[in-house]
């Protein structure tokens, strides 16, 4: 059986001598796994369907649930991400991201297309902000929405010191303290609730200690940590 496949290929792992294990995300299909042969020698004609970032139409022989590439045709390799060592993190951290979330074959092509689109911004502009609206698009299509219009009690937005509730995925201001909650200041609060809205965000260090928050949600919510994110926070 042959399937063809739009795919953004979020992994690879070294197989025998010369070929490479890949995990796709496949429209239609969701995450699956396919052996790359031969991708590792020098002159391989496949070798840019192994690298990170590719997104590619991939045909793909499958024989009793496994996959091999037989040919593959480049959309986009996102190559100004390998210029830069910060966009290559933040997109690294995509791609981990989607693989973390997605169990093997479960279709997602909302978050496919966010994923495509993410990556072309990281290229384009501010990662920081790219990468904040992603993770929180991610987090929503997991069933993990991150609520931001205001204290979760009185609705208020935040303003000066407030905390967030990891369990309850919200805020609440300092004048309404919940059992439970963590330290998180207006920055933050303001910071992701801009991105959730597709609005400019705040100069200052509110991305950063947004994507704290986000890495840290993410990780309980999941019980996975995304090290990719990890190192580019350490970058920033």
């Amino acid at each position: 059986m042959e399937l063809k496949c739009d795919a953004l290929m979020l992994r690879a792992t070294d197989y025998k001598d010369n070929d490479k294990i890949l995990t796709l995300f496949a429209a239609g299909k969701g995450k699956l796994t396919a052996v790359c042969r031969g991708v590792r020698k020098a002159a391989a004609k496949l070798k840019f369907a192994a690298q990170p970032f590719c997104f590619a139409e991939y045909v793909l022989a499958g024989r009793a649930g496994r996959y091999t590439v037989i040919s593959a045709s480049l959309h986009d390799g996102f190559y100004p991400l390998r210029e830069d060592i910060g966009k290559f993190y933040a997109a690294s951290a995509v791609l981990e991201v989607c693989n973390l979330l997605l169990p093997e074959g479960m279709e997602s092509d909302g978050l496919l297309l966010s994923a495509v689109r993410t990556l072309e911004g990281i290229c384009d502009g501010d990662e920081s902000a790219t990468l904040i609206a992603f993770l929180l698009s991610a987090l929503e299509a997991a069933g993990y929405t991150l609520r931001t219009d205001g204290c979760l009690r009185c609705g208020k937005p935040l303003s000066g010191r407030g905390f967030f509730s990891f369990d309850l995925g919200g805020f609440f201001c300092a004048d309404c303290p919940q059992e439970g909650c963590e330290p998180a200041g207006e920055a933050t609060f303001r910071t992701l609730r801009a991105a959730k809205r597709g609005e400019p965000l705040p100069s200052g260090d509110g991305k950063k200690r947004a994507l704290r928050l986000l890495r840290e949600y993410f990780a309980r919510k999941t019980g996975c940590r995304a090290d990719s994110l990890s190192e580019y926070i350490r970058l920033i």
